[in-house]
């Protein structure tokens, strides 16, 4: 395919992410299902949790059955199950297990098996700027609530609070279908025209592709894994509760909270697009190291914060670091690991991923009740950002694997 095609591939995975992303608009729900069902706080920020673990559970699913089927079949089905258990949430009323089950299971399988392909289909049409186009694969996912979380909040005004999710469900799953039908792999052994790789390239990434198996026995991996966690426990928790954080530190309306956790978006979408883009240029590590950096001091200057303005800025800068880690890693798995198996090699990276982004809302979301506040909560975060600076200096690619295979199968011959 020509380069116009493969951009028209590029918009539908953005489209598709963009679907499935609505799930961070959650917040918006929180306040008016505790009001209308007198569930708890940490009850009702549960769904997100459970919907935020199965799609790291489940994305290693969606990697491995791409390697079978193709991306299509993929996400056109993960397009179904998202949609669907959003609908199906809408019969959950009194009962808050149902919505555990449908948004939370249901839902979170579609989200996992979904989020996976536009990322492993894009960075083998793009090989040349992977930081960049997996920073636009997965700024859609972020930007997602952009139209949601406003859209839900007027749907909650006009037709009710559980009439909303079937509204939501129906419009989630129309595109995601009609968008995943577009995801399609590049022919074998495709490259852009006159296109190959630089020297600083060549030395940021592995010297060969990675199985599932051999990326899983290099400490490498695990590394990512353990800079994606950190990076998320961080974000998610004032994303899960950025709509009542707004309302309790800033003083607005609902309707004002809900305005800019749509506006807050933009931060995780753009945070994707922008470190992805940086991470190009000076590097993944480096990257990581001055995300880091900047989320650690945010976090223990939080409390000082009194004005609804500085607030917003403060919340928009930690959210584009959150969606950064989103957008380098990736990018980060194809150079260390190689870009044929990254359906499955960075699918799994989210499942060790899946138990710190559960965790980290909830714990945030108990702290608050039990303490009137968010200060403990906001310091927790903040000594675990501190500490962890020294994992991204640390990590390097995995070298000589192919060159020692040679050596092996050399000797033998001689032999």
């Amino acid at each position: 395919m020509g380069s116009l095609n493969r951009w028209w591939i590029a918009v539908a995975g953005i489209c598709l992410q963009m679907a499935l992303g609505a799930g961070y608009a959650w917040s918006v729900f929180r306040i008016p299902l505790v009001k209308e069902f007198g569930w708890s706080i940490s009850a009702v920020s549960f769904t997100f949790s459970i919907s935020w673990f199965f799609l790291g559970c489940t994305s290693v699913l969606g990697g491995l059955w791409m390697s079978r089927k193709g991306p299509r079949i993929v996400a056109m089905s993960a397009g179904l199950l998202w949609g669907g258990g959003v609908f199906l949430a809408s019969f959950a009323a009194n009962k808050l297990w149902l919505l555990y089950l449908t948004y939370g299971v249901i839902g979170g399988t579609g989200l996992g098996m979904g989020y996976i392909v536009p990322i492993a289909v894009l960075v083998k049409w793009f090989p040349e700027h992977r930081g960049l186009i997996t920073g636009i694969a997965v700024g859609g996912f972020g930007a997602g609530s952009l139209i949601a979380a406003p859209l839900a909040s007027k749907l909650m005004q006009s037709v009710g609070l559980m009439p909303t999710f079937a509204w939501l469900g129906v419009a989630y799953a129309v595109v995601a279908v009609a968008s995943g039908f577009f995801m399609q792999n590049p022919p074998e052994g495709w490259k852009p025209a006159a296109w190959s790789p630089t020297s600083t390239q060549i030395s940021q990434r592995s010297d060969r592709d990675y199985t599932l198996p051999e990326a899983l026995r290099t400490w490498q991996w695990w590394a990512l894994c353990g800079l994606m966690s950190i990076n998320t426990m961080a974000g998610l928790s004032v994303v899960s509760q950025a709509a009542p954080i707004f309302q309790e530190l800033g003083k607005m309306t609902a309707a004002s909270a809900a305005t800019l956790v749509g506006v807050i978006s933009i931060a995780n979408g753009v945070g994707r697009v922008f470190w992805a883009w940086i991470s190009d240029l000076i590097g993944r590590k480096p990257a990581f190291i001055a995300m880091f950096l900047l989320q650690a001091f945010l976090f223990w200057t939080f409390h000082l914060i009194a004005s609804p303005v500085l607030l917003s800025v403060a919340v928009f800068v930690i959210v584009v670091c959150y969606g950064g880690a989103y957008g380098i890693t990736p990018a980060f798995a194809a150079d260390y690991f190689g870009a044929r198996n990254m359906g499955s090699v960075y699918g799994l990276m989210l499942l060790p991923w899946a138990f710190p982004a559960a965790f980290a809302p909830l714990l945030f979301a108990y702290l608050r009740q039990s303490t009137g506040g968010y200060n403990q909560a906001l310091y927790l975060i903040a000594g675990l950002m501190t500490l962890s600076m020294a994992l991204p200096v640390l990590v390097s690619p995995p070298r000589g694997h192919k060159l020692a295979k040679e050596a092996e199968v050399g000797k033998g011959v001689a032999v």
